[in-house]
């Protein structure tokens, strides 16, 4: 079963950047596609990055498209998350998730979950 950790979050001011990352407990981490998600107060948990065990292809929630980029090692077991030009809105607890086939935006068919960590924006 794998284990994933987030790290990286933070309170950062609007325009600013975060890099995210989720470490993997085990090398067979490679064979999952990896996603992102994430929940602020009071909302549903959404769909941010998601990208393929090889890294070959990802796909990205049209609120965040330009400004994030999702990318992963599996040489270190490490999936991440750069956000760029954050605004307030992107204030949430942010999930990193693997499941067992290909990528896509559904967060019931991810079978492994971190214990997220906290992004606030301030305006």
């Amino acid at each position: 079963q794998v284990q994933l950790v987030e790290s990286g979050g933070g309170l950062v001011q609007a325009g600013g950047s975060l890099r995210l990352s989720c470490a993997a407990s085990e090398r067979t981490f490679r064979r999952y596609a990896m996603g992102w998600f994430r929940q602020a107060p009071g909302k549903e948990r959404e769909f941010v990055a998601a990208i393929s065990w090889s890294g070959g292809s990802t796909n990205y929630a049209d609120s965040v498209k330009g400004r994030f980029t999702i990318s992963r090692d599996n040489t270190k077991n490490t999936g991440y998350l750069q956000m760029d030009s954050l605004k307030p809105e992107d204030t949430a607890v942010y999930y990193c998730a693997a499941r067992t086939w290909g990528m896509n935006n559904i967060a019931h068919e991810y079978n492994y979950w971190g214990q997220g960590t906290q992004v606030t924006v301030s305006s």
